[in-house]
């Protein structure tokens, strides 16, 4: 990267100043045309041609050090002209990773704040502090549990992604101290004497059934759990090798004798473990199984996933045990399992109780 400061001569003796921009393995000029050097034919003229100079080299230095920081004036000016919601959907269409779906929901939700406030076509010229916490609040007052969190969450890379393309000119994120409000929503979990009742209880599609109970037992999320492949077990050990779709971390879990089970009366020459509906399917399989069981909880696929670190905790599994089978990056995210552990004891010695004088 270059600026450098360039004197063009004209046929009519006159001089003219432009700068000559390197950046990005592009060559580009531009033409300081309000400043004009005059002949050197006298001691005024000398006196304002060093005026001059001085004027455009600052103006040289001020352009590198826009360049320098990425936020030059070039991109910035088409980012006047950028609609925010525009850009956001053509970078999300692109976008390949496996996070794409939150992407998507964040916009949608910044779309109907926007529809909400009346607000048509925000461009990022226009996209400031005032916006940014008017749409937290918005989050805020129609979301629940963690749900206006992770949605700030990718919406706040989307604008780093703006940044760094140089449609933004102010990282107005710094600025902005209020944090999201949301606290996670308690989620049910299957004990193991429900779990072994849900076995028994029958149920219109056994791959279903079989594939929630893996999970229980196992700890994996519907998307491991329908792609799931023979080639991720190894028969002799004994132990389940996958790497996560949403994470994209590798997890190393030891099957236990119901997880053996469940393998032994899957049919082996097909690529698939389980061959299972679509999760709408799956949900509502399983949501009229739990009732016919007799359970009175709000139970989804999910709910398998939670219940198989909760009942780890319950029976002292230590947190970084059952960190690493759930396959976390951070323990913190393991914290949740010893909170709800928790509350179940409380419940549990709750339940032991008389009269007493």
């Amino acid at each position: 990267m270059s600026v450098t400061l360039r004197i063009r001569e004209k046929r009519n003796g006159e001089k003219t100043l432009r700068l000559d921009i390197y950046h990005n393995n592009k060559r580009r000029y531009q033409a300081l045309k309000h400043l004009v050097l005059l002949k050197e034919n006298n001691q005024r003229n000398r006196e304002h041609n060093k005026e001059i100079m001085r004027q455009a080299e600052k103006i040289r230095i001020q352009y590198a050090a826009r360049l320098e920081a990425n936020d030059y004036e070039v991109p910035y000016d088409m980012g006047r002209k950028t609609i925010v919601v525009h850009w956001f959907q053509s970078f999300i269409d692109k976008y390949t990773k496996s996070d794409k779906r939150n992407f998507q929901g964040a916009l949608n939700k910044f779309k109907s704040y926007l529809k909400n406030n009346n607000i048509i076509n925000i461009t990022f010229s226009e996209l400031n502090q005032h916006v940014i916490e008017e749409f937290m609040e918005y989050l805020e007052n129609t979301g629940t549990g963690e749900g206006p969190s992770s949605y700030f969450n990718r919406f706040k890379k989307l604008i780093r992604y703006s940044q760094r393309n140089n449609l933004v000119k102010e990282n107005f994120l710094s600025l902005i101290n209020k944090k999201i409000k949301g606290k996670a929503k308690e989620k049910d979990i299957l004990l193991i004497e429900e779990l072994e009742l849900l076995s028994k209880t029958s149920i219109s599609n056994l791959e279903v059934r079989n594939a929630f109970i893996f999970c229980a037992v196992t700890g994996l999320r519907w998307c491991d759990i329908k792609g799931l492949k023979w080639s991720c077990i190894d028969d002799k050990i004994k132990y389940l090798k996958v790497s996560q779709l949403k994470t994209k971390h590798p997890v190393y879990i030891p099957l236990n004798v119901i997880a053996i089970k469940i393998l032994e009366k899957c049919i082996k020459d097909k690529e698939f473990v389980f061959e299972l509906p679509s999760a709408n399917g799956a949900n509502k399989l399983l949501k009229c199984w739990v009732k016919r069981a007799g359970i009175n909880k709000k139970i989804t696929w999910h709910n398998a996933r939670h219940s198989f670190g909760t009942n780890l905790v319950l029976n002292e599994t230590d947190i970084v045990t059952t960190s690493l089978l759930l396959g976390h990056t951070s323990i913190k995210h393991t914290q949740r399992y010893i909170h709800i552990a928790n509350q179940l004891k409380e419940k549990a010695t709750d339940k032991i109780n008389f009269n007493y004088n």
